[in-house]
């Protein structure tokens, strides 16, 4: 089994469930009494924070990628950000390790295809919903029709996530909103609804919705397993 390089913190609150996913995940693989051989390198969420809002990408490429390159220099085999909105700057990471990189939206459209499904709504951040980071790749790659909420609709999702779930904040309010967007889309067409924000399935669960959720950190996780495990990364 080959190690897994994580870099955390983007909040704690999904790296500790990326933590728990992982471990969980390889004894059911494995069994017996095995776990998961990890190196995380976590970073501090408010510096993190206050330069995704002066939109200074290069400056949070840098931090990340120096957590890369510990990982690395560490002697994980991989490397997997625990957050979605922060592979906006995966090429820097990518540019800057020889070990393999896992992008989230690659194992989301993986998991999509899967289920033979084409129109989807995806819901995160603004910047995840609006920039074109992650639906280039689930567009061009998997052949994904990407539908986003209204633009009013996204800024009361981006608050959610700043201001409840990055804090560990989780309220009915919030949940029956979210529900409301997800129904609005459904009457439009969607077909299934990716939870773009790794915090965003402590809030909706699948059993809330019709249709299928694509819980990204639990997608992330399985993939990055199924790489470790086999070797040929």
């Amino acid at each position: 089994m080959k190690t897994i390089g994580l870099i955390g913190g983007m909040g704690w609150e999904s790296s500790k469930l990326y933590y728990e996913r992982i471990n969980k995940r390889v004894n059911k693989v494995l069994g017996g009494s095995h776990s998961a051989k990890i190196i995380m390198v976590s970073v501090d969420f408010a510096e993190i924070e206050k330069l995704t809002f002066a939109n200074d990408w290069n400056a949070i490429g840098q931090i990340v990628t120096k957590s890369a390159i510990q990982l690395e220099k560490a002697g994980a085999d991989m490397v997997v950000l625990c957050t979605n909105l922060i592979h906006i700057v995966s090429e820097t990471i990518i540019e800057n390790i020889s070990i393999p990189f896992l992008h989230i939206a690659d194992a989301t459209g993986e998991a999509i295809q899967r289920q033979n499904l084409k129109k989807i709504l995806l819901l995160g951040t603004k910047y995840t919903m609006e920039k074109d980071f992650y639906t280039k790749t689930l567009k061009n790659t998997y052949g994904l029709e990407i539908a986003i909420p209204k633009a009013e609709d996204r800024d009361v999702i981006h608050t959610i996530i700043y201001k409840e779930l990055l804090k560990g904040i989780f309220t009915e309010t919030s949940k029956k909103t979210i529900l409301r967007i997800i129904k609005n889309a459904q009457i439009k067409g969607v077909e299934g609804v990716i939870m773009g924000c790794t915090e965003l399935p402590m809030l909706i669960s699948e059993s809330d919705v019709t249709i299928p959720t694509f819980d990204t950190g639990a997608i992330h996780v399985n993939k990055a397993i199924t790489m470790v495990i086999n070797t040929n990364l």
